[in-house]
C-alpha cells in the first residue's frame, strides 16, 4: 500500500460520507460470502446510488476537483472536435450523443462552435449517469447558451436506434475493471475482501467464463498483473445494436494490446486521482476519489468490430486535433492579443504536447453505413499498433 500521508485532508463531512461508503462495501463483501471482485468493488465506489464517486455532489473536475479532463483545460479542444462532429452528422444525420458529459463544457463548447459553422445538430442527446452532473450541465446551458437549451435532451438508457455522431471523452477509463494475475501459466483474479485493518485484495480462482476466456487469451510472461474491462465490451456491443449510420468516437488514455500488456506494465495501470494528486491505492476513501485504468484500444476495436462495425481511424489526440485544424482556431486569436493568446497557445501545447496529453491520449472512431473518411485521422494512422 503506498503511503497516503502527503494526500491533502478530507473534511469532516467528506470522512462521514467515506465511512457510509466503506459500510455499504463491507455489506456487499459479506452477503457475497467474504469476497467480490475488483470490477463489482470499484463499480460501487463510483457509482452506488447516492455514495458512489460519480453519484454525489462534490466537486470532480477542475482545480477545486480530483482531476482535470481536456474540455476543462480549453475551449479549442471542444471547438476542435467540433469540426469532426460537423463531418460526421453531414454524412449521416443531424444528431450527437454523447457520454458521460462531466461538466458539459464539451457540448457546450461544440454547440458554440457549431452554431458558428451555421451546422447545428437538430438534437444533442447526453446520457448521464449522475443527477449532480445533469443538474450542473443544464445550469451550464441555461447560463451560456439559453437559446440552445432546446437541442439539448438527457437520457436514462440507450436509444433503441440512432444515426449521427457519438463521443465519449474519458468515459471507457472509469468503466469497472477485473484485476487479473498470471504467474507460470496459472490465472486467477485479486477480488476484495476484508479484515480488522480495512479493504484486502484476495486472490481467487476465475469463475466467470467470460473473464477467463479473455485472459486465457492475453500472452504474458512471469509473475504479471493487470485489468480486463469486460464492462467496455458491454458498452460497445450496446452502442454497436443502437447505431443505424454514423460514427462513435472514443477519446481516453491508453495503448494497444501489446503495449498495455508490455512486460514493462507487469503491475497493471490501476490509478487513482485524489485532489489532483495521483496514486495506486484503490482503497483509499472510497467514494471521494475517482478509481480509473488505461483503455486497451485493440479490445475495444475487436469487439466493434464483432458487432457489426468498422475501424473508421485510430490516432493519437495530438494528430487528431490537428488533422481538425486546431492550430487555425488559434490563428483565429490575434498574437498582439497576448492577454488571450499565449493562455491558448499553452492549453493547446498541453493538448497536443507528447510530454503533456498528446501522446497518452487516443482517439478512436468506430462507424456503420459511414462511406466518407474521418478528417481527424487523414494523417498519423496508428491502425497498426491496435
Amino acid at each position: 500500500m503506498p503511503d497516503t500521508a502527503p494526500l491533502p485532508a478530507p473534511s469532516p463531512e467528506a470522512m462521514q460520507h467515506s465511512a457510509g461508503m466503506v459500510q455499504h462495501i463491507r455489506g456487499e463483501i459479506a452477503a457475497s460470502g467474504g469476497w467480490i471482485s475488483f470490477a463489482r468493488y470499484m463499480d460501487l465506489a463510483l457509482y452506488a446510488p447516492g455514495l458512489g464517486y460519480y453519484t454525489t455532489g462534490t466537486h470532480k473536475l477542475g482545480a477545486a476537483g480530483d482531476f482535470i479532463t481536456a474540455p476543462e483545460l480549453s475551449p479549442l479542444f471542444g471547438r476542435t472536435l467540433a469540426n469532426q462532429m460537423a463531418e460526421i452528422i453531414s454524412a449521416s444525420s443531424p444528431h450527437i450523443l454523447e457520454l458521460g458529459a462531466g461538466s458539459g463544457k464539451l457540448a457546450a463548447d461544440m454547440l458554440q462552435e457549431m452554431e458558428s459553422l451555421g451546422c447545428l445538430p437538430d438534437s444533442y442527446s447526453i446520457l448521464e449517469v449522475s443527477a449532480d452532473l445533469r443538474e450542473r450541465q443544464k445550469n451550464l446551458f441555461l447560463q451560456q447558451l439559453p437559446h440552445l437549451f432546446h437541442r439539448v435532451h438527457w437520457l436514462d438508457k440507450l436509444p433503441e436506434h440512432f444515426s449521427g455522431a457519438i463521443v465519449a471523452n474519458e468515459v471507457l477509463d472509469a468503466l469497472p475493471v477485473h484485476r487479473v494475475h498470471w504467474l507460470n501459466k496459472q490465472i486467477s483474479e485479486w477480488g476484495v475482501a476484508q479484515d480488522e485493518s480495512g479493504f484486502v485484495w484476495q486472490e481467487r480462482e476465475i469463475s466467470d467464463k467470460p473473464l477467463l476466456q479473455a485472459a486465457q487469451k492475453i500472452n504474458v510472461d512471469g509473475d504479471y498483473a493487470s485489468e480486463i474491462c469486460l464492462a467496455a465490451r458491454g458498452l460497445v456491443r450496446s452502442l454497436a445494436c443502437c447505431l443505424m449510420q454514423g460514427a462513435m468516437l472514443f477519446i481516453d488514455y491508453g495503448f494497444g494490446a501489446r503495449e498495455f500488456y508490455h512486460p514493462q506494465r507487469a503491475t497493471g495501470t490501476l490509478m487513482c486521482h485524489y485532489r489532483h494528486h495521483a496514486h495506486d491505492d484503490p482503497f483509499y476513501l472510497p467514494g471521494l476519489q475517482d478509481i480509473t485504468a488505461h483503455v486497451n484500444f485493440t479490445d475495444i476495436a475487436e469487439c466493434g468490430i464483432d458487432a457489426g462495425l468498422e475501424v473508421a481511424g485510430y490516432t493519437n489526440q495530438a494528430f487528431f486535433l490537428i488533422n481538425n485544424r486546431i492550430t487555425e482556431l488559434l490563428g483565429d486569436t490575434s498574437p498582439e492579443d497576448l492577454k488571450t493568446y499565449l493562455p491558448l497557445s499553452a492549453q493547446l501545447q498541453k493538448l497536443t504536447s507528447p510530454a503533456e496529453m498528446g501522446e497518452l491520449f487516443k482517439v478512436l472512431a468506430l462507424s456503420k453505413n459511414l462511406a466518407a473518411p474521418l478528417s481527424g485521422f487523414s494523417c498519423g494512422d496508428l491502425t497498426r499498433l491496435l
